[in-house]
């Protein structure tokens, strides 16, 4: 069994099926193993860790830390920062080499790619005085945003959205104009998991004049991005959610090359590691060339460690059988929801169509709250959103069918014993 049929109501044997004919399958026990886990709907928040990570991080302190000492700096881990770059930028962002670093946290580097683009838009045109985003953006957007027009004495010039949907093109083309600077958006909207029409969108701000700084931190990793071919100009997003690099896991930044090099595109945190030739221990500020610029302090070598082995896992399955297995996944459980009784009173706040679809689905009741506590003691962990959301966040690769039946089940089960 490869697909479901419409109008029927799955049962678990349909999902056994369709974890036989699953050609992503074997990457389900390529992850550590979790006590007393019946099903993970989090993986849109915290991604599992890959099975050998603990060996991976033990070996560097052993060898390259704890055997080559400092000299490790020298003989591998100095260009890190781009070679791991490169390979988010392959694949999970679409990106030719040379154009993705992972450095610092998701809000560090969204503040000092923000911060250099609005300050290049800012050199070429004064009139430029905007920064558009929407109300339901990750909060860390909006209080980076928040944060960055206050430093430039800039306005916040917002989009209201429908929070089980997200922005669109002709949202974005009413408020764009000569005054806008930088447009940030989520490609995948935190709340809803809508997939933002992030190429039309880029090119609607383009012909204003505008860039676009993308969050990818719900798509890098569930949904192809190509943003070479869209003609993206920036993108943030962080590592721990798809691309299960622990927590805390460095981020990734992405800077189209043709926005490399420029004098009046500088990020503002400008530390040794970013300064071209930076043992020569000089005096003055000289930026890296290349996207290596956006690097400040010193590279964060160990929690780069588990991503390496997540990265090659997810080039190896490739982007676009994850994502045909995400919507499989996801069209299981609209198809089990559907299915419920109207008097459970559960709504889903999150797109159908595929196109408009991320890698989860948000389900709203009143009880959710309380169930989700209860979930969680029995081995089924969704995460809850104020007011009443829960969240069904479904990473392809760790992720079995039949997890996902038995864990909708439990939360059916939770919401009757509730009423």
């Amino acid at each position: 069994m490869t697909e479901l049929t419409a109008g029927t109501t799955p049962t678990r044997a349909d999902a056994l099926a369709l974890d036989a004919a699953d050609p992503l399958g074997a990457y389900t026990s390529r992850f550590e193993p979790a006590e007393g886990l019946v099903a993970y709907f989090d993986g849109n928040s915290l991604g599992r860790p890959v099975a050998g990570t603990a060996e991976a991080v033990a070996e560097l302190v052993r060898g390259a830390w704890g055997t080559l000492l400092i000299r490790s700096w020298d003989e591998s881990w100095l260009p890190w920062p781009e070679q791991l770059g490169d390979l988010v930028g392959r694949a999970a962002l679409g990106a030719a080499p040379g154009q993705t670093v992972v450095a610092d946290s998701t809000t560090v580097l969204l503040y000092k790619v923000l911060r250099a683009l609005v300050d290049h838009q800012v050199a070429l045109d004064p009139g430029r005085t905007e920064i558009v985003l929407d109300r339901d953006n990750f909060p860390t957007d909006r209080y980076v945003a928040e944060g960055v027009a206050a430093e430039r004495g800039m306005t916040l010039r917002w989009i209201e959205v429908d929070t089980a949907a997200g922005v669109t093109p002709d949202q974005v083309g009413d408020v764009v104009g000569p005054a806008t600077a930088v447009v940030l958006l989520s490609h995948v909207a935190y709340r809803s998991g809508w997939v933002a029409d992030a190429e039309q969108i880029t090119r609607v701000a383009h012909d204003s004049g505008a860039l676009v700084l993308w969050d990818t931190c719900h798509s890098a990793g569930s949904v192809p991005v190509r943003a070479d071919d869209w003609g993206w100009d920036a993108a943030v997003g962080c590592d721990y959610k798809y691309l299960n690099g622990g927590p805390g896991a460095p981020a990734h930044a992405y800077l189209a090359a043709r926005l490399h090099d420029i004098p009046t595109l500088r990020q503002p945190v400008q530390g040794w590691m970013g300064r071209r030739d930076s043992f020569l221990m000089e005096q003055g500020y000289s930026p890296a060339p290349g996207v290596r610029s956006l690097v400040s302090g010193t590279p964060p070598v160990t929690g780069m460690v588990p991503l390496w082995l997540s990265l090659q896992m997810l080039e190896e399955a490739g982007i676009e059988a994850v994502r045909a297995k995400s919507l499989l996944l996801t069209d299981l459980t609209l198809a089990v929801v559907d299915a419920w009784p109207d008097e459970l009173g559960v709504v889903v706040a999150s797109p159908r169509d595929h196109e408009r679809r991320g890698g989860h689905v948000t389900l709203r009741h009143p009880d959710f709250e309380v169930v989700n506590r209860r979930l969680w003691e029995r081995g089924v962990i969704p995460d809850f959103r104020a007011p009443d959301g829960l969240r069904v966040g479904l990473a392809p690769l760790s992720t079995t069918f039949v997890e996902v039946w038995d864990g909708l089940a439990a939360v059916r089960e939770e919401l009757e014993a509730a009423r």
